[in-house]
C-alpha cells in the first residue's frame, strides 16, 4: 500500500509537469529513492511500469539513484529529478 500511494503521488507530479510544459511523452525521467524510503530499485522498477500504463510516461527510459544519506530531510520520500519531454 506504501508504495501504491508514493506512486500515485509520483505520477501526478510527472504529468502535471508534462501538461504545464505542452509535452506529448515523456522520453526518460530520473528518480532518487531516499534511503528510508523502503524500496529497492528493482521494486521501484516494476512499480513504475504498472503504474505508467496509459500515461505519458509509459516507456519512458527509467534512471533510478538511491540517496545513502540518513539524516536528509527527504530520505523518506521518491523524489522526481528530472524529466526528458518529447513534443
Amino acid at each position: 500500500m506504501h508504495e501504491q500511494s508514493l506512486m500515485t503521488d509520483l505520477m501526478q507530479k510527472i504529468e502535471s509537469v508534462v501538461q504545464e510544459n505542452g509535452a506529448q511523452r515523456v522520453a526518460s525521467l530520473k528518480v532518487r529513492l531516499g534511503s528510508l524510503s523502503h524500496i529497492s530499485p528493482e521494486h521501484f522498477k516494476e512499480h513504475f511500469v504498472q503504474a505508467s500504463k496509459g500515461t505519458s510516461a509509459e516507456s519512458a527510459r527509467l534512471d533510478v539513484v538511491v540517496q545513502g544519506d540518513l539524516d536528509d530531510p527527504n530520505a523518506q520520500e521518491i523524489m522526481l529529478e528530472s524529466l526528458e519531454l518529447e513534443e
